[in-house]
């Protein structure tokens, strides 16, 4: 089989890291399915999360755009719940995937910390469902994990082999289910691979992450609130090369198997990213406040390993990433007055 005839099937393929590799996947000419309940990260959870009625405008707009984006690309989206086992069985073998991504989960520290039961629900129990539908058809199961795994940073950057230690309920469930997948490969003989992305900012993200954070605040002339001083650093990575590190997973016989870090691999301070908001906005106002102890201290995730064996290089630093996703919110700037 020719890896543009694997049939591909997403599980919470809808969210910002979903839907746009189902889009990205299919451009490459995959079959690709997505199964997504909306549970999270949707229309009714953003009312309940936001008080701003301008925010809840803006972040409506991203999720009905990444809906006609995934219309326009063809790609079918089931409608179910991946926490429902035997719905979420039948639709494997109907399917039949030659690849599973499992993506369904709670994508916030954060929110993992105040809500863990949330967490478990939609993190935990979607994984042992989407395991267990593997079981029978033994796919190619490419799961996200996080640089959260490796807790605080032993040294200014680290690899794959580097001991995990995470702080908060968010890394250890993450480091949780990737001692599960192993698990299940030495069982049942499953065909895995581990992604750890770090730090992500694209388009449509409504996760709260530190640059759609920033955009936001400057954007309503709003003051930047950061943990700290502003020198920590962060291995920040456009959507665009994390997808394409998926995609080298996926047609790459040495991913079997394998921890990826899928990163840019050069660790920016926060200060960085502040000066090129400056750039291009004007009076952005930044508070500084103490440390959150639960944050751990990061730095770069060498994707030496990924270069190695996947041909895999990133190509989007700091500046040409980040001015992208800045030209991208200014396009929405009417949406958010």
């Amino acid at each position: 089989m020719t890896y543009m005839k694997k049939k591909i099937l997403i599980i919470g393929g809808c969210g910002f890291i979903g839907h746009n590799l189902s889009i990205f996947l299919k451009k490459k000419n995959f079959h690709v399915d997505v199964v997504d309940n909306y549970g999270v990260n949707n229309l009714k959870s953003i009312k309940s999360e936001h008080k701003d009625l301008n925010r809840i405008k803006l972040y409506s707009n991203f999720l009905n755009e990444r809906l006609k984006l995934l219309k326009k690309n063809k790609i079918n989206i089931i409608k179910a719940d991946a926490k429902n086992l035997d719905k979420l069985k039948r639709i494997f073998l109907k399917i039949k995937p030659h690849v599973v991504i499992h993506l369904a989960a709670v994508s916030h520290a954060n929110r993992s910390n105040k809500n863990p039961s949330h967490t478990f629900e939609n993190s935990v129990l979607t994984l042992k469902n989407s395991l267990e539908s593997s079981r029978k058809i033994n796919p190619h199961f490419i799961f996200f994990s996080s640089s959260m795994v490796y807790g605080d940073f032993k040294s200014k950057s680290v690899n794959e082999n580097a001991k995990c230690n995470p702080k908060g309920i968010y890394g250890t469930l993450k480091y949780c289910s990737e001692l599960m997948i192993k698990s299940y490969s030495e069982v049942f003989g499953l065909k895995y691979t581990i992604v750890r992305p770090s730090a992500l900012y694209g388009e449509r993200c409504i996760s709260s992450r530190v640059g759609q954070i920033f955009l936001e605040k400057s954007i309503k002339n709003e003051a930047i609130t950061i943990n700290g001083d502003g020198t920590d650093k962060l291995d920040f990575t456009y959507i665009d090369d994390l997808m394409y590190g998926v995609y080298k997973i996926i047609i790459t016989k040495k991913s079997l198997n394998q921890i990826f870090n899928i990163t840019y691999g050069h660790a920016r301070k926060i200060s960085e990213m502040i000066n090129l908001v400056r750039k291009n906005f004007r009076d952005v106002k930044v508070n500084y406040i103490k440390r959150d102890k639960l944050v751990p201290k990061r730095g770069t995730l060498s994707n030496a390993k990924a270069k190695k064996l996947l041909k895999f290089k990133s190509m989007y630093h700091l500046e040409k990433g980040f001015l992208n996703y800045i030209n991208w919110y200014k396009s929405k700037k009417n949406i958010m007055k």
